[in-house]
Order: C-alpha cells, then sequence, then structure tokens
C-alpha cells in the first residue's frame, strides 16, 4: 500500500546528476565511504525541500531547521546560507530542473577513524550530498486517502530523542511504520509519551471536527514546516484551530482528517485504525486548506 511519500518513477531521474561534497555525479557513482558516520551511525541531519515554478519553496524556513540541527549536533559544513543555496541552484541548473522537483539534502559528520559513534573520530569534512529528483505526490491520494494505524511506539521527549530534529537515525519511526503496514495500513498515527496524539511516522498530523481544526501541541511531533505554514493559513483565513492535547478517542471522532509533509503536501487520510471517516475525500475543509496552500505556493514562487 502506498503511503503519503508514494510516487511515480520518472525516467529523467536515471540520468539526474548528484552534489556530492561539490562535485556533480551520476547515480552509480554516488557513493560515501563504509566509515562514514551516517552509515556508521546515522550521525547526520537532512532537508527536503521542493522546487516549484523555478523557486525553491520556503527556503528560509527549511534552512533555518537545517542550521538549527546542525547547531545542535555541532556539525559545521563549512558552508554558509548563501553559499549553500547556491550549491543547491547550481545542481539544479545543471539538471535542467525548473518544476516538480523534490530535493533530500544530507548532511553526515563524515569519514571517521573507526566505525564507533564518537563524534570526535572524525578524520575529515562532513559529507554533503544533494539528491535532486522529478517527484510529484501520486495524485490519486487526493480521492483515496491514507489508512493510519495508531502504532504501540510512541513519539519522545526531547530529553530523550528531540522529534524536531531531522536525524538520519530513523529506526523507531520505521518500526512505528512497520506495525502499521503489518496490520495492513499506510502509514501509523504515533502518540506522545503522555498518550495524547502527536504526529505520523513521517508526516504531521491534523482532523476536524464541528468545523474546527485540531493537532498536537507540536511539543513532540515534526518541527513541520508544513505544518507551520497550515497553522498561519488557519489563523490568517479565520479558520477556527485549536493545538493541544488530545486523546485518541477524538481523532476517531472526526469528520475528516490530513497529514503534511513537504512532499505531499496536504495528503487526506481516508480511516484511522479500521474506521472510516465519514467526510468524502478530499474533505470540505482539507479542500479548502488545500486550495490555501496552493496560492501560498505560488505566491513564494513569484516573489
Amino acid at each position: 500500500m502506498p503511503g503519503s511519500q508514494d510516487f511515480a518513477a520518472d525516467p529523467r531521474n536515471a540520468r539526474a546528476l548528484i552534489s556530492l561534497n561539490g562535485r556533480h555525479v551520476v547515480r552509480d557513482e554516488a557513493t560515501v565511504s563504509i566509515f562514514d558516520g551516517g552509515f556508521v551511525v546515522g550521525d547526520g541531519v537532512w532537508e527536503g525541500l521542493r522546487l516549484h515554478k523555478g523557486a525553491l519553496l520556503f527556503l528560509r524556513q527549511h534552512l533555518d531547521r537545517l542550521f538549527w540541527g546542525l547547531d545542535t549536533i555541532r556539525l559545521s559544513i563549512g558552508l554558509d546560507r548563501a553559499q549553500l543555496t547556491a550549491e543547491l541552484q547550481r545542481l539544479l541548473a545543471a539538471n535542467g530542473m525548473e518544476d516538480g522537483v523534490h530535493i533530500r539534502l544530507m548532511v553526515t559528520r563524515g569519514k571517521k577513524s573507526a566505525p564507533n559513534q564518537d563524534p570526535r573520530n572524525a578524520v575529515g569534512p562532513p559529507t554533503v550530498a544533494i539528491v535532486a529528483e522529478y517527484k510529484v505526490p501520486d495524485p490519486g491520494l487526493a480521492s483515496r486517502g491514507l489508512s493510519l494505524r495508531t502504532a504501540s511506539i510512541r513519539c519522545s521527549p526531547k530529553h530523550m530523542f528531540d522529534m524536531r530534529l531531522n536525524s538520519h537515525s530513523r529506526l523507531n519511526l520505521i518500526m512505528a511504520l512497520l506495525e502499521a503496514i503489518d496490520a495492513g495500513a499506510d502509514e501509523a498515527l504515533m502518540l506522545d509519551p503522555h498518550g495524547y496524539v502527536s504526529s505520523c511516522n513521517a508526516t504531521n498530523f491534523f482532523w476536524i471536527k464541528n468545523g474546527e481544526v485540531m493537532t498536537s501541541s507540536g511539543e513532540y511531533c515534526f518541527n513541520g514546516v508544513t505544518r507551520g505554514n497550515v497553522i498561519r493559513l488557519c489563523e490568517e483565513h479565520d479558520i477556527p484551530i485549536r493545538q493541544g492535547n488530545f486523546v485518541l478517542d477524538e481523532a476517531l471522532t472526526a469528520e475528516e482528517a490530513f497529514v503534511t509533509g513537504t512532499f505531499g503536501g496536504l495528503t487526506p487520510v481516508r480511516e484511522i485504525d479500521g474506521q472510516r471517516l465519514p467526510a468524502a475525500l478530499p474533505g470540505p475543509m482539507t479542500r479548502e486548506l488545500r486550495r490555501l496552500y496552493e496560492i501560498l505556493k505560488d505566491a513564494q514562487a513569484a516573489t
């Protein structure tokens, strides 16, 4: 079953160049050492971006999140924001890319003297890889929607592992997704340590009841750029929205629901834990917020 990250294969991606430590290489040559900290222990952070009508959408917010993550794990990539932006643009120009592109920017601690977790054993510069691919969400998801299943694995608090950090280590989230897949669902719905609804394994979660949009407090979920944009759209357009601590039963009585992410934007949800949501997909509030989000994207591209 496809999840919110589902996409159709595009043959142009086989020829697309990849930026690896400032060099443009073909796909088969985009390799790193088995001693790289990202391979050995998931020591690194990443960022996802979208190219829409020639513009890198919400670039400031994405770079804010990336450099916050780098500062958090005390990793310097030797590039400032302007230099990193120039490298992104150089790769897109080399590939002739202008629209419908998803970018994965990955930074690890680089090669180490031995396969262990100590960051002091890094022996060289960090590894900086940029993969730009023609990749658009499956259009059928808007009417098909996602099936979510509540996982036993919880989102973690900051003092254990900060969910806001886009870490290369995603095994807890993968395990939650595996639970959902085993139950016949597309994605996992995850609760916070106190049992309140938090997020999905790869996206943030919203639901609607009585004309009001609900979402978690944000304390234990991803620091989603799209999530933040949806919250601001609600506030700017007088759409009732409430952020807080909600038990699962409240989400199970939703009229409609959707998840958010850089790749998929707003993706409708059709069922939670086997319970079909009543609204036809996409639901009226989901449809309106998707419309407002498309307007926001086009405005960003025009600036």
